[in-house]
Protein backbone atom coordinates (compact mmCIF):
# COMPACT_ATOMS: atom_id res chain seq x y z
CA UNK A 1 0.00 0.00 0.00
CA UNK A 2 1.28 3.28 -1.10
CA UNK A 3 1.58 5.74 1.65
CA UNK A 4 -0.20 9.61 0.91
CA UNK A 5 2.50 11.08 2.81
CA UNK A 6 6.29 10.67 2.34
CA UNK A 7 8.28 12.56 4.98
CA UNK A 8 10.12 15.58 4.12
CA UNK A 9 13.35 15.89 6.20
CA UNK A 10 13.61 19.57 7.42
CA UNK A 11 16.25 21.98 6.01
CA UNK A 12 19.78 22.45 7.56
CA UNK A 13 21.47 25.41 9.41
CA UNK A 14 19.76 28.85 8.16
CA UNK A 15 18.02 27.19 5.41
CA UNK A 16 14.72 26.21 5.73
CA UNK A 17 12.44 23.70 3.54
CA UNK A 18 9.14 24.54 3.07
CA UNK A 19 8.20 20.78 1.85
CA UNK A 20 9.21 19.94 5.32
CA UNK A 21 5.91 20.23 7.40
CA UNK A 22 8.46 20.48 10.39
CA UNK A 23 10.12 23.39 8.85
CA UNK A 24 6.24 24.90 8.03
CA UNK A 25 5.51 24.64 12.07
CA UNK A 26 8.93 25.45 13.05
CA UNK A 27 8.49 28.50 11.03
CA UNK A 28 5.51 29.46 12.68
CA UNK A 29 6.80 30.07 16.31
CA UNK A 30 6.90 33.45 17.56
CA UNK A 31 10.04 35.72 18.25
CA UNK A 32 9.27 39.40 20.24
CA UNK A 33 10.17 42.07 18.59
CA UNK A 34 9.58 46.10 18.29
CA UNK A 35 8.19 47.80 15.45
CA UNK A 36 11.29 50.13 14.23
CA UNK A 37 9.06 52.37 12.17
CA UNK A 38 4.97 52.46 11.06
CA UNK A 39 4.30 48.81 9.68
CA UNK A 40 0.93 49.67 7.48
CA UNK A 41 -1.88 46.54 7.09
CA UNK A 42 -0.46 44.49 9.42
CA UNK A 43 -2.00 45.11 13.29
CA UNK A 44 -4.93 43.02 12.57
CA UNK A 45 -2.43 40.08 11.27
CA UNK A 46 -0.97 40.31 14.50
CA UNK A 47 -3.93 40.61 16.70
CA UNK A 48 -3.00 44.45 17.17
CA UNK A 49 -5.77 45.92 15.21
CA UNK A 50 -9.34 45.83 14.52
CA UNK A 51 -9.53 46.84 10.97
CA UNK A 52 -7.39 45.01 8.05
CA UNK A 53 -6.45 48.42 7.26
CA UNK A 54 -4.81 49.50 10.37
CA UNK A 55 -1.33 50.41 11.02
CA UNK A 56 1.46 48.85 13.48
CA UNK A 57 2.51 52.52 15.25
CA UNK A 58 6.15 53.03 15.55
CA UNK A 59 7.80 52.05 19.22
CA UNK A 60 5.17 48.56 19.19
CA UNK A 61 5.96 45.40 20.91
CA UNK A 62 5.66 42.44 19.01
CA UNK A 63 5.22 39.05 18.69
CA UNK A 64 5.42 37.86 15.33
CA UNK A 65 5.98 34.49 13.71
CA UNK A 66 9.84 33.37 12.66
CA UNK A 67 8.35 33.84 8.63
CA UNK A 68 7.32 36.95 8.91
CA UNK A 69 10.16 38.26 11.04
CA UNK A 70 12.39 37.06 8.23
CA UNK A 71 10.46 38.85 5.40
CA UNK A 72 10.44 41.72 6.86
CA UNK A 73 14.10 42.16 8.21
CA UNK A 74 16.47 44.19 6.62
CA UNK A 75 19.80 45.13 8.23
CA UNK A 76 19.56 48.37 6.04
CA UNK A 77 16.18 49.72 6.80
CA UNK A 78 15.48 49.52 10.29
CA UNK A 79 11.57 48.21 9.81
CA UNK A 80 11.68 46.02 13.03
CA UNK A 81 14.63 45.04 15.91
CA UNK A 82 13.77 41.59 17.58
CA UNK A 83 14.68 39.70 20.26
CA UNK A 84 16.29 36.79 21.40
CA UNK A 85 13.53 34.21 22.65
CA UNK A 86 14.82 33.22 26.76
CA UNK A 87 15.79 30.06 26.13
CA UNK A 88 18.95 31.42 23.68
CA UNK A 89 19.29 34.21 26.12
CA UNK A 90 22.81 34.40 28.37
CA UNK A 91 20.99 33.18 31.58
CA UNK A 92 19.93 29.58 29.87
CA UNK A 93 23.10 29.31 28.06
CA UNK A 94 24.63 28.84 30.78
CA UNK A 95 22.37 26.53 31.92
CA UNK A 96 22.85 24.40 28.73
CA UNK A 97 26.56 24.53 29.53
CA UNK A 98 26.80 23.25 32.86
CA UNK A 99 24.16 20.06 31.60
CA UNK A 100 22.06 20.59 28.99
CA UNK A 101 20.43 16.64 29.71
CA UNK A 102 18.24 18.57 32.47
CA UNK A 103 16.48 20.64 30.02
CA UNK A 104 13.34 19.53 29.35
CA UNK A 105 13.69 20.77 26.05
CA UNK A 106 10.01 20.25 23.98
CA UNK A 107 8.39 22.38 27.31
CA UNK A 108 10.74 24.96 26.46
CA UNK A 109 10.64 25.00 22.17
CA UNK A 110 9.49 21.80 20.31
CA UNK A 111 11.94 23.21 17.73
CA UNK A 112 14.92 24.47 19.73
CA UNK A 113 17.76 23.13 16.97
CA UNK A 114 16.07 24.38 13.99
CA UNK A 115 14.22 27.66 15.50
CA UNK A 116 17.56 28.48 17.12
CA UNK A 117 19.59 27.81 14.00
CA UNK A 118 16.99 30.24 12.46
CA UNK A 119 17.57 33.09 14.45
CA UNK A 120 21.26 33.24 12.97
CA UNK A 121 19.64 34.78 10.03
CA UNK A 122 19.39 38.40 12.27
CA UNK A 123 21.89 40.30 12.89
CA UNK A 124 22.96 39.63 16.52
CA UNK A 125 26.03 40.18 18.53
CA UNK A 126 25.20 36.99 21.02
CA UNK A 127 24.79 34.93 17.44
CA UNK A 128 28.50 33.15 17.81
CA UNK A 129 27.21 32.03 21.35
CA UNK A 130 24.31 30.99 20.04
CA UNK A 131 25.39 28.69 17.62
CA UNK A 132 28.29 27.05 20.20
CA UNK A 133 25.21 26.48 22.77
CA UNK A 134 23.30 24.55 20.56
CA UNK A 135 26.01 22.58 18.63
CA UNK A 136 27.31 21.78 22.03
CA UNK A 137 23.74 21.09 23.31
CA UNK A 138 23.20 18.43 20.76
CA UNK A 139 26.57 16.76 21.21
CA UNK A 140 25.88 16.27 24.85
CA UNK A 141 21.84 15.18 24.60
CA UNK A 142 22.94 13.06 21.66
CA UNK A 143 24.85 10.14 23.60
CA UNK A 144 21.89 9.64 26.00
CA UNK A 145 19.65 9.68 23.62
CA UNK A 146 20.75 6.97 21.38
CA UNK A 147 21.66 4.98 24.37
CA UNK A 148 17.64 5.36 25.84
CA UNK A 149 16.90 4.28 22.22
CA UNK A 150 19.08 1.04 22.39
CA UNK A 151 17.92 0.58 25.71
CA UNK A 152 14.22 0.24 26.15
CA UNK A 153 13.21 -2.64 23.92
CA UNK A 154 9.48 -3.19 24.89
CA UNK A 155 9.50 -0.84 27.44
CA UNK A 156 7.40 2.33 28.11
CA UNK A 157 9.23 5.46 26.76
CA UNK A 158 6.93 8.44 26.67
CA UNK A 159 8.66 10.05 30.13
CA UNK A 160 11.63 10.45 28.17
CA UNK A 161 10.23 11.38 24.78
CA UNK A 162 8.27 13.85 26.38
CA UNK A 163 11.49 16.29 27.15
CA UNK A 164 12.90 15.97 23.51
CA UNK A 165 12.64 18.39 21.17
CA UNK A 166 11.05 17.26 17.44
CA UNK A 167 14.40 16.64 16.27
CA UNK A 168 15.71 14.33 18.84
CA UNK A 169 12.16 12.92 19.16
CA UNK A 170 13.03 11.69 15.18
CA UNK A 171 16.75 10.43 16.48
CA UNK A 172 14.99 8.28 19.20
CA UNK A 173 12.29 6.86 16.64
CA UNK A 174 15.35 5.87 14.41
CA UNK A 175 17.22 4.35 17.03
CA UNK A 176 14.27 2.00 18.51
CA UNK A 177 13.42 1.39 14.62
CA UNK A 178 17.00 -0.16 14.08
CA UNK A 179 16.88 -2.26 17.43
CA UNK A 180 13.29 -3.57 16.45
CA UNK A 181 14.51 -4.16 13.27
CA UNK A 182 17.83 -6.09 14.45
CA UNK A 183 16.28 -8.13 16.88
CA UNK A 184 13.77 -9.47 14.37
CA UNK A 185 16.61 -10.62 12.38
CA UNK A 186 17.77 -12.24 15.38
CA UNK A 187 14.59 -14.49 15.74
CA UNK A 188 14.39 -14.89 11.34
CA UNK A 189 11.68 -12.56 11.81
CA UNK A 190 12.73 -10.40 9.20
CA UNK A 191 11.49 -9.34 5.71
CA UNK A 192 13.14 -10.60 2.52
CA UNK A 193 16.05 -8.60 1.52
CA UNK A 194 14.92 -7.04 -2.07
CA UNK A 195 17.21 -4.60 -4.67
CA UNK A 196 15.57 -0.84 -4.22
CA UNK A 197 13.30 0.48 -6.85
CA UNK A 198 16.46 2.74 -7.36
CA UNK A 199 18.60 0.06 -8.28
CA UNK A 200 16.40 -1.69 -10.10
CA UNK A 201 15.73 1.42 -12.55
CA UNK A 202 19.36 1.91 -12.69
CA UNK A 203 20.03 -1.08 -14.02
CA UNK A 204 17.08 -1.27 -16.41
CA UNK A 205 17.97 1.96 -17.93
CA UNK A 206 22.10 0.71 -18.11
CA UNK A 207 20.61 -2.50 -19.99
CA UNK A 208 18.87 -0.26 -22.36
CA UNK A 209 21.35 1.87 -23.09
CA UNK A 210 23.83 -1.35 -23.79
CA UNK A 211 21.26 -2.34 -26.16
CA UNK A 212 20.73 1.02 -28.21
Amino acid sequence: MSESYFPVAPGLGVEENFLSLDDILMSQEKLPGRAESSLPRLAFALGQGAGAGDAIPEGSKLEIPLWLAKGLHDSKRRIISMELPKIYREAWRTVFSADANVVDLHKMGPYYYGFGSQLLNFDNPENPEIAQTILQTFISRFRRIMDSSQNAYNEDTSALVARLDELERALFRAGQKGLNDFQCWEKGQASQITASSLVQNYGKRKFTDMDG
